[in-house]
């Protein structure tokens, strides 16, 4: 027998149940970097950390609490013009004699406190010219000439020294024949000033 015609299609049946899913694929080129956003705003101060280990005991200072004893200064004249060479000038006028430290006798200057000293001078000199030194323990730190010109002048000169307790220091003249220092009470004097800048630690510690 014969097939008849075909029959008409039939209607879409209905949807089937949701499959299974798939397997993630492969993640795609990354994109661009985007657009720098607004900052944002300031977070709130985070909590105080905890207190750290106390730290190591640091060195001793220096000690400063007796600098204020250790006080030496002294500023004189001379009343003569002339004195003797190669011997200690006597200035014996007293103008300042802080620790009693300048022998105004000898005209030596004695060390009573260890340390750093600064000395100088001003002479007047006339007729004559001026040769002197300061001397140091019987040894001659500075020397200074001054030609004199038929007028009266002002010879000086000044030096730092490190000095130890019972160390001497003088002015001298060194030159018989260039012996022009001169005082007149009426215009004029002849100055030799010296003073402690700072006494050695040490010192300051034992007292």
């Amino acid at each position: 027998m014969a097939p008849g015609p075909q029959g008409r299609t039939g209607n879409p049946g209905k949807p089937g149940p949701k499959g299974k899913a798939g397997a993630i694929g492969k993640a795609g080129p990354r994109g661009p970097k985007g657009l720098k956003g607004n900052p944002g705003k300031n977070g709130a101060p985070g909590k105080k950390g905890p207190k750290g280990n106390k730290g190591e005991t640091g060195l001793p200072g220096p000690c400063t609490c007796n600098a204020n004893k250790a006080k030496s200064a002294f500023s004189v004249a001379v009343s003569k013009s002339y004195p003797r060479e190669r011997l200690p000038i006597k200035f014996d006028r007293i103008l300042m004699n802080e620790g009693g430290h300048y022998n105004a006798s000898s005209g030596k200057f004695i060390c009573s406190i260890p340390g750093i000293y600064y000395f100088t001078y001003d002479i007047t000199l006339a007729n004559k010219h001026l040769a002197i030194g300061l001397v140091h323990n019987g040894q001659y730190r500075i020397k200074t000439f001054d030609a004199n010109t038929g007028n009266h002048d002002v010879a000086s000169g000044s030096t730092i020294l490190s000095l130890k307790q019972e160390d001497e220091v003088w002015l001298q003249i060194f030159y018989s024949e260039q012996n022009g220092l001169f005082y007149d009470p009426y215009w004029t004097d002849s100055l030799f000033t010296g003073f402690l800048i700072y006494p050695d630690q040490d010192y300051l510690n034992e007292i």
